[in-house]
C-alpha cells in the first residue's frame, strides 16, 4: 500500500479518510452530477478493496448494505484500504431507473470512454478512478423489478483462485460460477488483473432485511479473509455452513399469457417436472402447469402474476446435492431473519 492515494485529484494519507466527490457530466438544466466515494486508509499495510452499489440504479440494497458497513466498529481496526461507492448509476437513482438516461446499461458499457456516451463517460470515470485503485472488489447488485433473488454470489472462478477464495469467504448460501459477460464490470476488472465478485440478493426498488443483513456480514468476512480486518471472536465459535456452488442455472419462461398462480417461493427445493404454478386467463378456462425442467433450487422468481408468453418465472440452480443446498439456505435464512437471529444487530431491522 502507497503511502499517499490519490481518488478524484484528492490525496488520502493513511490512517485518514475522506469523502470525495467525482465530477460526472451536468444535466441538461446545467445541474451539477457527482459520484460519492468512501475513502478509509489504515495506518498499515493491506490490501485496497472496492465495494460499489446500485451501477443499476434501482437496486437500492447495496446503497444500505455500505450505509451499514461504513457505520461498522470494525472498521476501527482496518489493514489497507477501502473505497465504498454506495450510488455508482447517480443518474438512474435519481430518476428510480435502472438506466441512464441514454437507456443504456452501465453494466455493459464498461470499460466506456471518456468522449463516448453519457454512460460509456460515467463507467470511465468509476473504472480509472476507482476501480484502477483497487485489488479486489464487491459489487452489490438485486433483481430487477418485479423479480426477486435469493442471496447469492455470482462469479467466474480464475485460475489462482482468488475470486473463489473471495466468493466462499462472503458467506452466501449458494455461487453461481457464471462466465463473463461483455461489457460488464467483472469483465473490465478482469483485464485490469482485479478480482471482482457480484452479491445479489432481493428485488429492485425494495429493501429486504435479510439480504442487507448478509451483505453487510458477507462484506466484512471477505475483509477478514483479505487481513484486513480483525478475526471475530464469534465467528471462530460459530460454524457457519460451506457454500455450495451451483453447477448450472435455467430461467423458465411462461408457456403462455395470462395469470401467474405461483405456488413455489424463493429458495424452495423442487423436483423434474414439479409444478411451480399455473397460469390461466381471467375466466380461468385455460390453464396450463409451469413445471420444473430439472431437480434444484429456486434461486429467482418473479413477483409480478401478470405474465407474457415467454416470460422468465424462476430461476432453477442445479446441485451435485441438491438436499444439502436446501439445507444450507434454511440455515441462513435462520441466521440473518431478525426474528430468529441471536446476534445483537447495531440497527433496528428494516420493517417491510
Amino acid at each position: 500500500m502507497s503511502i499517499v492515494l490519490t481518488v478524484g485529484g484528492q490525496e488520502i494519507r493513511r490512517g485518514t479518510a475522506q469523502t470525495i466527490e467525482l465530477q460526472l457530466p451536468l444535466l441538461y438544466t446545467h445541474t451539477p452530477v457527482v459520484m460519492t466515494a468512501r475513502v478509509i486508509r489504515g495506518r498499515r499495510d493491506g490490501p485496497c478493496l472496492f465495494v460499489s452499489a446500485a451501477i443499476h440504479g434501482d437496486e437500492i440494497n447495496g446503497v444500505e448494505i455500505i450505509r451499514r458497513l461504513l457505520r461498522s466498529p470494525a472498521l476501527k481496526h482496518l489493514r489497507g484500504t477501502l473505497i465504498a461507492v454506495p450510488v455508482v448509476n447517480v443518474y438512474g437513482f435519481v430518476r428510480q431507473s435502472r438506466y441512464l438516461p441514454d437507456r443504456r446499461d452501465l453494466n455493459r458499457s464498461f470499460p466506456g470512454s471518456e468522449k463516448g456516451s453519457l454512460t460509456a463517460r460515467l463507467a470511465n470515470a468509476f473504472l480509472e478512478e476507482v476501480v484502477t485503485k483497487a485489488d479486489y472488489g464487491i459489487d452489490l447488485h438485486t433483481g430487477a423489478v418485479h423479480r426477486e433473488n435469493l442471496s447469492q454470489i455470482r462469479a467466474s472462478f480464475d485460475e489462482d483462485g482468488e475470486v473463489e477464495r473471495l466468493a466462499k469467504a462472503f458467506g452466501s448460501p449458494v455461487i453461481l460460477n457464471s462466465d463473463l459477460r461483455d461489457g460488464s464490470l467483472r469483465e473490465a476488472a478482469r483485464s485490469l488483473g482485479t478480482p471482482v465478485i457480484v452479491y445479489e440478493g432481493g428485488e429492485a426498488l425494495r429493501f429486504d432485511e435479510v439480504v442487507i443483513r448478509a451483505g453487510v456480514r458477507g462484506t466484512i468476512g471477505v475483509m477478514r479473509e483479505l487481513d484486513m480486518l480483525r478475526p471475530s471472536s464469534r465467528s471462530r465459535s460459530r460454524r457457519r455452513p460451506e457454500p455450495v456452488v451451483a453447477r448450472s442455472s435455467q430461467w423458465v419462461r411462461a408457456p403462455q399469457s395470462g395469470i401467474l398462480r405461483a405456488a413455489k417461493p424463493l429458495g424452495a427445493r423442487v423436483a423434474r417436472q414439479e409444478v411451480l404454478g399455473w397460469i390461466t386467463d381471467p375466466l380461468g378456462e385455460n390453464e396450463l402447469p409451469v413445471e420444473a425442467p430439472a431437480a434444484g433450487l429456486v434461486i429467482g422468481k418473479l413477483n409480478l402474476p401478470l405474465v407474457n408468453e415467454g416470460e422468465a418465472l424462476y430461476h432453477i440452480a442445479r446441485f451435485a446435492e441438491t438436499g444439502t443446498a436446501a439445507e444450507v439456505v434454511e440455515q441462513f435464512q435462520a441466521e440473518h431473519d431478525p426474528e430468529t437471529d441471536t446476534r445483537e444487530a447495531a440497527e433496528p431491522p428494516i420493517s417491510e
